[in-house]
């Protein structure tokens, strides 16, 4: 097949104005397309670049070069949300994470607020551990949250523990009277709804302690929050 002078010209002329990056489609005049990388021009030789290969033509074979549009980028895909937790969960997890019982962690949230992220208490205590938004924001955690709350919850329990030297009793008296009514006292305080409180709690522990040695799961149907934070 014979080739004009006028459209070999214009070969020339449309592969002189291509960039020599970027993703290209060649054209020839066959009718047939190529998808190239890039192309460059030796004297009447064309090279294009595909892939780790390259492919000579003569630019006689060429009709056009264009541009192709760069493709669309993409956003990265939005990591698959997770089934939400269950409340006893979030605080088993909490508790693991600060090296407690969950057992003992899982009894305060029982009594506190019966699991319930909405409770909210006389005082202005808040979700399932039953903290004011101001001793969560101490810790660093939004008490509105549930996994923060809870996890506020089992990093104050820790605290008091320490504090008290794994005195779970004293522990529980300062998170429900506050570490100011257990030193004025030298004790769990004398008012009635925190030994009340206490003493729920600690009876609540025992018996999750003896269903896991059992083997058996506690059941963590919710319950009115009795908690006065």
């Amino acid at each position: 097949m014979t080739i004009s002078p006028r459209y070999a010209a214009l070969a020339v002329w449309l592969v002189a104005l291509s960039p020599c990056f970027g993703k290209e489609a060649v054209y020839l005049q066959t009718g047939f397309r190529l998808e190239v990388d890039s192309h460059k021009q030796e004297n009447q030789r064309l090279i294009l670049r595909m892939g780790d290969g390259t492919l000579e033509l003569p630019v006689a074979a060429v009709s056009r070069i264009e541009i192709l549009p760069d493709a669309p980028v993409m956003p990265p895909a939005e990591p698959a949300l997770s089934i939400a937790e269950k409340p006893e969960e979030l605080v088993t997890k909490a508790a693991d994470e600060e090296q407690l019982p969950p057992e003992f962690v899982r009894s305060v949230a029982k009594v506190e607020s019966g699991f319930r992220q909405d409770a909210v208490s006389a005082k202005g205590a808040l979700g399932l551990m039953q903290l004011m938004p101001s001793t969560a924001a101490i810790l660093g955690m939004d008490a509105k949250l549930a996994p923060e709350n809870a996890q506020a919850g089992a990093l104050y329990l820790r605290d008091l523990l320490i504090r008290y030297r794994g005195d779970s009793a004293l522990a529980l008296a300062a998170y429900n009277a506050g570490p100011g009514a257990v030193s004025k006292f030298g004790g769990v305080p004398p008012y009635a709804e925190t030994r009340r409180y206490v003493q729920r709690v600690l009876r609540e522990y025992e018996r999750q302690k003896a269903l896991a040695k059992a083997g058996l799961a506690a059941p963590m149907a919710a319950s009115k929050p009795t908690s006065t934070n």
